[in-house]
């Protein structure tokens, strides 16, 4: 069993910036894949940033040059950080982590982010 837990969110104005942390404990297997997903009320969840663990990124077109995804891993945990600038109202959602260990996903209970205008 992998344990996903998120941090990070909270209220923000627009334009301004916010970094998410998700911390997940490593089982026997390494973890590959590490992502953002988010889903605001009302949508579908819908990938936000992923990073596979030779550093691979891809983002979806909405985020594009206003978020960053990185990873870092030490010890017995991996951490995946999704630093987000230049937010908008429509980044508002709650904002999930997945994690995949040998094709298996493990997600977080989620971190909502809330954006003003």
């Amino acid at each position: 069993q992998v344990q996903v837990v998120e941090s990070g969110g909270g209220l923000v104005q627009a334009g301004g910036s916010l970094r998410l942390s998700c911390a997940a404990s490593r089982s026997f297997f390494s973890i590959s894949d590490m992502g953002w997903y988010r889903q605001a009320p009302g949508k579908e969840r819908e990938l936000v940033a992923e990073i596979n663990s030779v550093g691979r990124t891809s983002y979806a077109d909405s985020v594009k040059g206003r978020f960053t995804i990185s990873r870092s891993r030490e010890n017995a945990k991996d951490t995946v950080y999704l630093q987000m600038n230049s937010l908008e109202p429509e980044d508002t959602a709650v904002y999930h982590c997945k994690v995949v260990v040998r094709a298996v996903p493990f997600w977080g209970q989620g971190t909502q982010v809330t954006v003003s205008s």
